[in-house]
């Protein structure tokens, strides 16, 4: 007689994410994401700005990265949960908020992907000029060679987050090595100390060093290291391993970086200036700068190294703020703001919607900024406005969650909190006024596509808006907006050189005073307004956090 076996079990509709990721795949998470093209045209854009004073446009910027990472390393341990900057301002300030900070989180993550993309067919169009034009924007067949890259970071993130991450790993050995070779020899081969003092050591002042922070990509090259916050939610010990990640990534980061600019600046020859100085340093051809100089010093070799990274390191950190961006949209999910089905994840626990969704608007994001430096300064402004949340939550959280472990406690949490908040403030302002009225349009798009969403019950978790405590959001980002329109700076440096519809009535350092009164004052309303501890506990639910296994 036959038997009848009982049939299996159906396995799980939403299997979640996987604990799968450790230490050394969180730290190169997050410094796969800081070293990307960055590296590869930071320190010329940032020299045009500054002339030799990038350097301290560079310690500035290390700085204001490194306090906003201190914040996220002691958050990012307390609540390992998936899209962690999303998540952060909805247990301190509820729906409203947390929906706001969340939908500049996603925005900040779905827009880098294209710019590194970007940043590989800018160089590739050296020796492949069909990918662009003449400007610099992209072609046909360069577009569609951009959809290739997008359709390959999805790809290889459908395997799920283990596979991903020693695939990253091995990529971001690469990435790293190719810059620390680079200063290496560029820096023994050609070496022009009388390069420094080149039309004096700041040759556009004071403003000229603020605005290269902002605008020449010295806050996008550094940014990255919250990728080990938004990963939490699949790290197998996030309560150790988080803390040393942010911070461990981002201090690789900065050595690197500042030595980049070093030889760079020691490197390049008379003929480099002879257009007009800083503001026009050139190389023969349309070589990307790296290249370019190691091939105007006689280093042929390091010049088509750099040109085979040039596609290498920008696809890696492509493709982990892909992996971002899909995490965040699964965090938001969460949370009620976007459709439930964005929670929905693969055998592999992989969130495919989010995924997908980051391809279509990546293609999206090539159309209105069509060169590598405009994008810079729009993300630049996105990815600051989404950290800003981080030291609001800070300081609410330190009160309405008070017992819970802290397995990295930053000392003095609750004055650096403040001036967290100051400091992304200030990026923010730096960015210019061209570049926020773009991201005020980005902003008031996201919240008609979350107001959409709760209209029509797209989600059955309906989250309570908490409108109380968020009262202080809208006249936060209305002030931003004001000052940096009466402010000096613009997306392609100070208003004086370059107008973009900034007044420049706010003369320079009462304007930054004006942004550090008004940062302040924004700070301790949202702490006076906060949820009450209950209702934060009840929207934190049962993170906890997670021992090694």
């Amino acid at each position: 007689m036959e038997m009848h076996r009982p049939p299996a079990p159906a396995a799980p509709r939403n299997p979640g994410l996987k604990r799968d990721i450790g230490l050394v795949g969180l730290i190169w998470t997050s410094e796969g994401s800081i070293i990307g093209s960055g590296w590869l045209f930071g320190a010329l854009f940032a020299a045009q700005a500054a002339g030799t004073a990038a350097l301290v446009s560079w310690g500035i910027g290390a700085v204001a990265i490194v306090i906003l990472a201190f914040v996220h390393a002691e958050l990012g341990a307390m609540y390992p949960v998936a899209g962690g900057t999303a998540r952060f301002p909805h247990y301190a300030f509820g729906s409203a908020a947390g929906a706001s900070f969340g939908w500049f989180s996603w925005l900040q993550a779905v827009t880098v992907a294209p710019i590194e993309v970007m940043a590989s067919l800018n160089y590739l169009s050296v020796h492949a000029p069909w990918v662009q034009t003449g400007k610099n924007h992209l072609t046909p067949a360069g577009y569609g060679l951009a959809v290739a890259f997008m359709a390959f970071f999805v790809v290889v993130n459908s395997f799920g987050i283990k596979w991903l991450a020693h695939t990253n790993s091995v990529a971001t050995w690469w990435k790293v090595a190719v810059p620390v070779l680079t200063i290496v020899v560029m820096g023994a081969a050609v070496f022009h100390p009388g390069n420094f003092g080149h039309q004096g050591f700041a040759p556009f002042g004071a403003k000229g060093v603020l605005s290269a922070i902002s605008t020449s990509g010295i806050i996008f090259a550094l940014l990255g290291f919250e990728q080990a916050d938004q990963l939490a939610g699949e790290s197998r010990d996030p309560a150790r391993d988080i803390p040393r990640a942010v911070i461990g990534s981002i201090l690789i980061g900065v050595l690197v970086y500042v030595a980049l600019q070093v030889v760079f600046i020691g490197a390049l020859p008379h003929s480099a200036f002879a257009h007009g100085g800083w503001a026009d340093l050139s190389f023969s051809g349309k070589a990307g700068p790296f290249a370019g100089l190691a091939g105007t010093i006689g280093l042929g070799w390091l010049a088509t190294l750099l040109y085979i990274d040039a596609v290498i390191s920008p696809s890696g950190t492509g493709l982990i703020y892909v992996t971002a961006t899909s995490r965040v949209s699964y965090g938001l999910s969460r949370n009620g703001y976007v459709p439930a089905a964005f929670e929905r994840t693969t055998g592999r626990g992989v969130p495919w919607l989010g995924l997908l969704t980051a391809f279509v608007i990546g293609l999206v994001v090539f159309l209105p900024f069509p060169t590598w430096q405009k994008l810079v300064g729009f993300v630049t402004s996105a990815s600051v406005l989404m950290y800003a949340g981080a030291p609001l939550a800070f300081g609410c959280l330190r009160k309405q969650d008070p017992h819970r472990p802290r397995p990295y406690r930053l000392p003095g949490g609750l004055f650096w909190a403040p001036v967290a908040f100051i400091v992304a403030n200030l990026i923010i302002y730096w960015a210019g006024w061209d570049t926020l009225w773009r991201l005020g349009v980005a902003i008031v798009l996201g919240y008609l596509l979350l107001g959409a969403s709760a209209l029509f019950r797209l989600n059955p978790k309906v989250p309570h808006p908490d409108w109380r405590s968020a009262q202080w959001l809208p006249v936060y980002l209305l002030g931003m907006g004001v000052i940096s329109w009466q402010g000096g700076f613009c997306s392609t440096g100070p208003a004086s050189r370059a107008s973009c519809g900034a007044t420049d009535a706010l003369p320079l350092w009462w304007d930054m005073a004006l942004i550090a009164v008004f940062s302040l004052a924004i700070y301790f309303w949202a702490q006076a307004v906060r949820l009450p501890a209950a209702e934060t506990q009840e929207y934190i639910g049962s993170v906890e956090v997670v021992p090694g296994g």
